[in-house]
């Protein structure tokens, strides 16, 4: 099987991105500029092409990765993950231990105030759980993927209307799509910290964008998903806006997607 990197960047230098990420298989980097260009270049053997477009968001940079991508497995990246030697073959080999698995989330180093999961034991994932993972834990064979028609959300992440989860979103059509996805406890890699690209704080714009994406996550239910949103983490959260306010502005969110 052959692995390929998809790596979603912004304003880098395409040409040495592959040393600094650590890239030891195949790679397509699309680097969200201001210009288009094109060119490719072979590291530790293998080919890393590099499409600089001159659009943004996140969505639309993975799935222009997506729509060139030609790898058996396919692993999806950013700009500061930093891969460790021999991820290519644990990777592979997790996916040839677990034929019947079509998508697997590995482990990745990052720091605390970043940390939404770590797995412990191998572990199937449903809709129910699958909201914590971010797009840098995602592998999935290619063509079940491709089969599936799912692509990322151009509505939700850095670049575009609303913050973050079209990892999220991607991850739960993917399930509903019927793809069998696991967790794994294989570390790859690690996220180099710097500046969010899109959070702000825990602003009104925060909760309303969270009101949003739980109504696509949620439908019926996600007024009620938003109540166990802020118990669970209102004490975080809700140190500038109380809680019966960001509840009113995560309701106002769900609310306004009448209007999309």
């Amino acid at each position: 099987m052959k692995l390929q990197v998809l790596v979603s960047a912004v304003n880098e230098d395409s040409s040495t991105l592959a040393s600094r990420m650590h890239i030891e298989s195949d790679a397509i980097i699309i680097n969200q500029t201001n210009h288009f260009g094109y060119q490719e270049y072979t590291h530790n053997g293998r080919l890393i092409q590099c499409y600089e477009l001159n659009e943004k968001g996140v969505g639309l940079s993975r799935n222009n990765a997506l729509l060139r991508a030609d790898g058996d497995i396919l692993l999806f990246a950013d700009e500061d993950i930093v891969y460790d030697k021999g991820y290519e073959k644990r990777i592979l080999d997790a996916f040839a231990a677990h034929p019947n698995a079509d998508f697997l989330l590995f482990n990745m180093r990052v720091g605390a105030s970043r940390a939404t999961y770590h797995t412990e034991k191998f572990h199937r994932v449903h809709i129910w759980n699958a909201g914590r993972y971010p797009t840098y834990s995602f592998a999935v064979r290619r063509e079940k993927l491709h089969a599936a028609h799912v692509t990322f959300s151009l509505l939700f992440g850095g670049g575009a209307k609303y913050s973050n989860g079209e990892d999220s979103l991607f991850l739960k059509d993917c399930l509903r799509y019927g793809l069998k996805v696991y967790a794994i406890p294989i570390e790859i890699g690690m996220e180099r910290e710097r500046e969010s690209t899109w959070f702000q704080g825990y602003t009104d714009k925060f909760f309303i964008d969270r009101g949003v994406l739980y109504h696509f996550l949620y439908g019926r239910v996600a007024w009620l998903m938003a109540v166990r949103f802020i118990a669970a983490h209102g004490r975080v959260m809700c140190t500038e806006i109380p809680k019966k306010n960001a509840l009113a502005l995560m309701r106002k969110g769900i609310q306004s997607v009448k209007m999309l």
